[in-house]
């Protein structure tokens, strides 16, 4: 059997480098900057310690709105998409017909740019000529046409519904690669010993699957707290911010010249992600055995 070869460890310098200078470097600039009164406004910079932050989480301009709608989006997305490409993972890992059109079907959403999925969103949950109330008009249910983009209360829900329509075929893909990566042989076991479908789901299926699901929550997580296309391209988180996420708001603030405003939400976001990131990796690693 040949051996895997280890290289030197200074080829790995090359990418260390354009990581530092393109990642590590703008964002601890990022943090610098939120401690100042960086703007458009005036070619002065000038310390201000935490007063920026303290105008987030005082409440000012909506800024905790947006931090819950970002934390809120994060949690309902992964855990819909994580759910239902499970269910649609399992059902399609079968030998059912035409299994492999299904896949392409469900997978398809998440090919398409973002951009293009949030203008076709737009017509389509359109209150007045959109397909959706155009349907529920014509098949008598005329009563349940809302203004999905529009009405403070749903529109965030409708935000979500679409993303998770996109999403949830790439999180059915990676796990259905998880699923045929499990060893025949204890499915045969199990059945042997008289196991039944819920059982092989829940003894075998879910531990050998731990891995490819730790991946696919990351995955979520690091999408959520990140997302800004959707949004976008949906509601421009309206109405009313009630759609407005931290990466949103962050466009918006650098639109307007508010340059410190803009990289305090980032390094606040950034935060997030260190303090999330940190507990995920522990408890998804807590089993594992270092040898």
């Amino acid at each position: 059997m040949q051996k895997s070869k280890v290289y030197p460890w200074y080829f790995a310098i090359g990418s260390i480098l354009i990581y530092t200078i393109l990642s590590v470097i703008p964002g601890i600039l990022g943090i610098g900057y939120s401690f100042t009164d960086w703007s458009a406004y005036s070619k002065e910079i000038h310390f201000v310690g935490f007063e920026n932050f303290r105008n987030v989480f005082a409440g000012n301009d909506n800024y905790l709105r947006y931090i819950g709608n970002t934390v809120l989006f994060t949690l309902v997305t992964t855990v819909l998409k994580t759910v239902l490409g499970l269910l649609f993972a399992v059902a399609l890992s079968r030998n059912i017909k035409w299994k492999n059109f299904h896949r392409g079907v469900l997978y398809l959403p998440s090919v398409l740019p973002i951009l293009a999925t949030g203008l076709v969103f737009t017509s389509i949950l359109n209150p007045k000529t959109g397909f959706l109330n155009e349907m529920l008009r014509a098949v008598g249910l005329g009563g349940l046409a809302q203004k999905w983009l529009v009405d403070p209360k749903i529109a965030f829900g409708s935000v979500m519904a679409v993303d998770i329509w996109r999403g949830v075929g790439y999180i059915m893909t990676l796990l259905i690669a998880g699923i045929l990566a499990i060893p025949d042989v204890y499915f045969e076991a199990a059945a042997i010993d008289g196991a039944n479908a819920w059982q092989r789901f829940r003894f075998i299926t879910l531990p050998m699957l731990r891995q490819t699901l730790a991946v696919t929550i990351v995955l979520n997580v690091i999408y959520g707290l990140k997302v800004f296309d959707m949004v976008y391209a949906l509601t421009n988180g309206g109405p009313g911010h009630r759609t407005e996420v931290l990466y949103t708001a962050v466009y918006k603030m650098m639109s307007k010249g508010l340059y410190a405003a803009g990289t305090t939400i980032s390094s606040i976001l950034f935060i997030f992600m260190v303090i999330i990131g940190y507990f995920m990796v522990k408890i998804l690693t807590k089993d594992e055995v270092v040898e």
